[in-house]
């Protein structure tokens, strides 16, 4: 039997990329699953997956954070996926609107559902980014909030250890998923930029996933507050 078999998760920003293959991977291993997103319906995405929850959420809003947590009865996976860029980041109204999604939603959903986390022995899994350790000029809220979401970690880890929650983070290198399909799209620039990752390739949401799911099982039971790359080598560089 699947350790993940009779546990309930929540990914947020389930619907596409590492949180559709997140939430797929959950699934299979026999979790009862529920996923955000902020259209309608799954079906309103490419490729629903059957046999999960859906709740249409704006994470970016208080008050739908707080619906959201209130429909949540029990929980042993909190995975906060769900995050988000602008265009220009150096604009006020955008750079609030990222930290908001990326990281001050994180901690607010962390807080309501600490209790049923606590209840299970559960854990949660935030979706950091290379940004987290690097500086990426051209996304300023990008690059703060996910820097942000690595010390949020680590401190929620160290607060809740005796309490039974751990709390770590993935950061994903080049991932081929929908946000990265302008960056693809370009050879010569696809082409420079995988010069930088050692293993020369672009990752799998699923890789990401798969480690995602190891910091949430009973095999990562004495981890807490850490981080975890998954970028072909990239931080190497």
């Amino acid at each position: 039997m699947s350790w993940a078999q009779g546990k309930t998760a929540l990914v947020t920003g389930g619907s596409q990329g590492i949180g559709h293959a997140t939430a797929l991977a959950l699934r299979d291993r026999g979790a009862t699953v529920i996923v955000t997103g902020t259209r309608a319906s799954f079906a309103d995405y490419d490729d629903p997956i059957s046999g999960v929850s859906y709740i249409q959420s704006d994470l970016s809003r208080p008050e739908a954070r707080a619906a959201l947590a209130a429909q949540i009865k029990s929980l042993d996976m909190l995975i906060n996926n769900a995050g988000t860029g602008r265009p220009n980041e150096y604009d006020q109204d955008a750079f609030e609107t990222v930290i908001d999604i990326n990281l001050n939603a994180v901690m607010d959903l962390s807080m309501r559902l600490f209790p049923a986390l606590k209840a299970a022995g559960g854990s949660i899994v935030n979706v950091g980014s290379l940004a987290s350790f690097l500086a990426l000029k051209e996304t300023p809220a990008y690059t703060a909030s996910k820097a942000g979401l690595l010390g949020l970690t680590r401190a929620l880890g160290d607060k809740w250890a005796l309490e039974g929650v751990r709390v770590n983070l993935v950061a994903p290198g080049f991932i081929a998923t929908r946000m990265t399909a302008p960056m693809r799209a370009d050879a010569v620039y696809e082409n420079r930029l995988l010069k930088s990752v050692p293993m020369r390739r672009w990752g799998r949401a699923s890789e990401v996933a798969e480690a995602i799911l190891f910091l949430a099982s009973p095999a990562a039971s004495y981890i807490t507050g850490q981080s975890l790359a998954i970028d072909g080598g990239l931080m190497l560089r």
